[in-house]
């Protein structure tokens, strides 16, 4: 993900995920940020102050009246230079101070001046015990009403104490996936988006079907650029290989296998719905009939004499159902993934489903397709104008569709 000159200030409290910091902040400069740090004295009892200036390129501000600060008041030029502030992790004594508004040290004094004018997330991270503590419950619920604000569910797993609970700071890729979230402008916040991602399978045998090599990579990408720009987004899932962060929940899975199920799904959600992106890689055909057991190699093999047939029947059209059922204010857009007469088959596929947009990749373009991280697509509407969008990740052709549909 790309953060190209923006400014983030990383808070650190003294808990022992501030060991795990220095990779993030590794992540967010490599993604083209410049990160400043800000912490608390007993922050730098977990990590040093030397790592923590090397990996940043900055010097660490931990120390109220230090002399060595660049200016007398801190606390207020690194909330003036900033974009946003990440405070992680975030400790029960700290959500605690952030609630009351309590501010003694280098980081509470810059969280106070920050919250009101810039976009904060805030990391949670402590044993279990401590986060179901009433006081940490009462002051989550007082940060989660201030509207610049956004609090990271704590994860379940093993904690420092040695037990399993409910306490875990999230990820490196989920805080950066958070830190994406909250400078990204909120073009979509509103509205609710269906979006299908991956191949179907359709069942042979008990142990075989027939697939296809998507991995859900494009699907997870639009998913995530949509929920980052404030949609609430429901993401119907065939078989995939890839991965999503889901920072703050705003992606629903839906898992359907086969396209019946697909359809199935796709026709429930899609009255609530205010934009569809069909993205996903349906199977036009499935066995007409399934096997119950393990259909077996015939006795006549060793003589080469053993043959298959495999009767198909249509599986349901999506694009076609959803497109017929369209009301006023919905858009629906489509991919066509072809490999010959590409531009005149996905026109065709526009104006047969009744589509705002068609998305054209073809698997001749070296880097596109299946089951790689970069794509090369062409936006296509009705009016025959037409977006290019050369090779580059994924994620960033995502982007570059929304932006061309006006999202």
């Amino acid at each position: 993900m790309k953060l190209s000159n923006k400014h983030i200030l990383v808070g650190i409290s003294g808990g022992i995920a501030a060991y795990k910091i220095p990779e993030l902040i590794r992540s967010l400069v490599k993604a083209g940020a410049e990160v400043r740090v800000a912490t608390t004295p007993n922050a730098l009892q977990f990590v040093t102050e030397l790592t923590l200036q090397t990996v940043s390129g900055s010097r660490v501000y931990s120390d109220v009246f230090a002399a060595v600060n660049e200016h007398a008041t801190e606390h207020i030029s690194l909330p003036e230079w900033c974009d946003m502030l990440l405070v992680a992790p975030a400790t029960a004594n700290v959500l605690a101070k952030m609630a009351a508004g309590i501010a003694d040290d280098a980081l509470t004094t810059t969280i106070a001046s920050c919250v009101a004018r810039k976009p904060v997330v805030v990391a949670p991270a402590m044993n279990d015990k401590m986060w179901e503590s009433p006081a940490t419950q009462n002051a989550i619920a007082t940060i989660r009403q201030w509207p610049n604000v956004r609090v990271l569910e704590p994860v379940e797993g093993p904690l420092a104490c040695g037990v399993v609970g409910k306490g875990r700071m999230p990820e490196i890729d989920e805080l950066q996936e958070a830190v994406t979230y909250a400078l990204t402008p909120q073009t979509m916040s509103g509205k609710r988006v269906l979006i299908t991602a991956g191949g179907t399978q359709e069942k042979i045998d008990p142990v075989r079907f027939i697939s296809n090599y998507s991995s859900g990579k494009m699907g997870f990408a639009l998913a995530q650029a949509c929920a980052r720009r404030g949609a609430e987004v429901t993401l119907v899932c065939g078989a995939v290989s890839a991965s999503f962060c889901n920072p703050f929940g705003r992606i629903r899975r839906i898992d359907a296998l086969s396209a019946r199920e697909m359809y199935q799904a796709c026709l429930a959600e899609w009255p609530q719905t205010d934009i569809a992106i069909l993205c996903a890689a349906v199977a036009d055909f499935a066995p007409a009939e399934q096997a119950s057991e393990k259909i077996k190699k015939c006795e006549n093999e060793k003589m080469g004499k053993c043959e298959m047939s495999l009767r198909l029947t249509l599986t349901p059209d999506i694009a076609k159902a959803l497109g017929e059922s369209k009301q006023a204010g919905q858009r629906l857009i489509g991919f066509a993934l072809e490999t010959e007469h590409e531009k005149e088959n996905a026109l065709r596929k526009l104006e047969r489903k009744h589509m705002d947009a068609i998305v054209l990749n073809s698997l001749r373009d070296a880097g596109a397709g299946f089951a790689v991280d970069t794509n090369r697509v062409t936006v296509l509407l009705p009016n025959d104008n037409s977006f290019e969008l050369p090779l580059q990740s994924k994620e960033s052709i995502a982007e570059g569709i929304l932006s061309a549909l006006g999202f």
